[in-house]
């Protein structure tokens, strides 16, 4: 018997609020399996989506940037799933149509539909509106990442006897557009409020210490709804027949990388959560290598026993889940758009990332000339705070490394760039310690007001 498949998603989470914070999420990937290191393939909402609905890189799908329809050509997992003969559903934000409501030809295949495009713009923490087939208005009570818990819970009761295949997308823990703030439900925010910060939030500042409890609690509720997803699964005795798979489109560096909170190349914007537990997955443990959630649509096709199609550009990680050290690529790829044209490796170790500096933003989907821009290694500066391109000493790994994005960006897009070194710039002087200092130690220090 095939398995049920259920994706949790989730928007603008951070890849570090998985612990304590959430204890069902936590248990879920120590039972499970949990890629340690998952990054986006780009860290916008509607590319990132796109992406996760198809198996293709944005450039390739035309959804190179918000705003962007996915083509009706475009075969989604809903597609490859209701063709197995899946009841297929959709609910929560969708954010790849060209209207609100979304027309039927512009829902990716979902067979079942209970979505808004911007769920952001027509709805707030406790008045959630989507729409349903028919393109009707439908409110749904409750907070409003319990709301969709519900309707989800609602959808696996009314197709339990058959084969599903479900995606729930909630808005939280993104922000609120229209005030910039994060509700959380009634006391989270209080409750969470200056309780735990980021090494590279309280390295960077930004709006991180005005807005994390908010944050933390929208976090915190999402957990306590994916556990009563999977009370739910339970009750109905359909847990140990059901993939799940909790993910996010991005993450959020609260406007410490630039002006907003994500389109960076950094792993506060790109990293994000990524467990699974059910068939094939259970006792799965770590995968420790970095993999990508363009990866994840192979990934469940693979689980549930359908062929994985050939013009998907992700990878199945099944294998790594069975054998850690089966075959795999190096380094991850990804895109950046919207603040700048920009393409990346991320290796277990090392961040590489180049900038087309003649490219518009907004309307070049790519380009064929990049400039080198950041360089961090992540072994020794995992929170990305000292950039070593164009220093001399780098010079070699930035040579390799260059070579690999080119290759990349050749297979993923079609066509070779040139990326150009960054600017050298000067060796850094070793910091040195005064011989007199060492040998006598410091001056005492003096408190109050003393008198030579």
């Amino acid at each position: 018997m095939r398995p049920n498949v259920i994706v949790v998603f989730t928007d603008q989470q951070r890849w570090d609020t998985v612990g304590p914070l959430t204890p069902n999420l936590d248990r879920m990937a120590r039972q499970g399996t949990h890629a340690t290191v998952a990054l986006t393939p780009q860290p916008v909402c509607a590319p990132a989506r796109a992406a996760l609905q198809t198996g293709r890189y944005p450039t390739t799908t035309g959804v190179h940037r918000n705003g962007r329809v996915l083509p009706p050509e475009e075969r989604t997992l809903a597609h490859h799933f209701g063709a197995a003969g899946y009841a297929t559903g959709y609910i929560g934000k969708w954010h790849l149509g060209g209207s609100e409501p979304v027309p039927a030809d512009q829902r990716g295949g979902y067979q079942s539909w209970l979505a808004a495009n911007a769920l952001e713009h027509t709805s707030d923490a406790y008045r959630t509106v989507v729409f349903d087939e028919a393109n009707d208005p439908v409110m749904l009570p409750g907070y409003r990442s319990d709301a969709l818990v519900d309707a989800a819970i609602r959808f696996v009761a009314d197709h339990h006897d058959e084969p599903f295949y479900l995606f729930v997308s909630f808005l939280e823990p993104h922000h609120q557009n229209e005030v910039d703030n994060y509700p959380a439900p009634d006391g989270y925010e209080e409750r969470y409020q200056g309780t735990w910060m980021p090494p590279d939030l309280a390295a960077l500042g930004g709006t991180a210490h005005q807005h994390m409890g908010g944050y933390l609690g929208q976090v915190k509720r999402l957990d306590e709804g994916l556990g009563r997803l999977l009370d739910a699964l339970r009750s109905m005795d359909l847990l140990d027949d059901t993939i799940v798979a909790y993910t996010s489109d991005h993450g959020n560096h609260f406007k410490t990388r630039n002006g907003e909170y994500k389109r960076s190349c950094h792993d506060a914007s790109l990293r994000v959560p990524l467990a699974l537990r059910g068939p094939g997955f259970d006792g799965g443990g770590a995968i420790s290598r970095p993999v990508s959630t363009i990866d994840l649509p192979p990934t469940l096709l693979e689980a549930a026993g359908l062929p994985v199609p050939a013009e998907m550009q992700g990878r199945s990680f099944l294998p790594l889940v069975r054998d850690p050290r089966a075959s795999w690529p190096d380094e991850v790829f990804f895109q950046v758009s919207e603040s700048e044209v920009g393409r990346g490796i991320r290796t277990s170790r090392w961040k590489y990332y180049a900038v087309a500096e003649d490219a518009h933003p907004w309307d070049d989907p790519s380009a064929d000339r990049y400039r080198e821009q950041a360089l961090y290694d992540l072994e020794n500066d995992p929170h990305e705070l000292v950039n070593l391109a164009g220093l001399p000493s780098h010079t070699g790994v930035a040579a390799e490394l260059r070579q690999r994005l080119v290759g990349r960006i050749a297979a993923a897009e079609g066509a070779e760039p040139v990326i150009e070194p960054a600017a050298e710039l000067p060796a850094k002087p070793q910091a040195m310690t005064d011989p007199e200092v060492r040998l006598r130690g410091p001056k005492p220090v003096r408190f109050g007001h003393q008198r030579e």
